[in-house]
């Protein structure tokens, strides 16, 4: 049997859709915390800034947060290469060098 779709009132939207926009919070954590659907809010989400219902501020928080990802994910990946690196040395190129092995001499066979 088909669950019966839930309503919500104009001002329970609105509200949903100002938490995103003005904490910035990304909108799978928003739609957790509400108990809604990740999808239908960000349709909602979207819905509004194409009517223009952000303000200047708004997005500016918006474009901040992902700089501010962005500069710490690459910090990271310095610091991860920089690991590697050190790891390298250390070891010192295991397992990228090839072994040789001299073939044995033959020694005649009695008989």
């Amino acid at each position: 049997m088909a669950e019966k779709r839930r309503k919500f009132a104009a001002e329970f939207r609105e509200g949903a859709v100002r938490i995103v926009s003005e904490t910035g919070k990304p909108v799978p954590e928003v739609a957790n915390d509400l108990g809604i659907n990740e999808t239908t809010l960000a349709s909602r989400v979207s819905r509004a800034k194409r009517a223009g219902k952000t303000t200047p501020e708004d997005e500016g928080a918006l474009l901040a947060r992902p700089a501010a990802e962005n500069a710490a994910l690459k910090k990271e990946n310095r610091e991860l290469g920089m690991g590697r690196d050190v790891l390298k040395r250390w070891f010192g190129g295991i397992g990228t060098r090839t072994a040789t092995v001299e073939p044995k001499a033959s020694t005649p066979r009695p008989g």
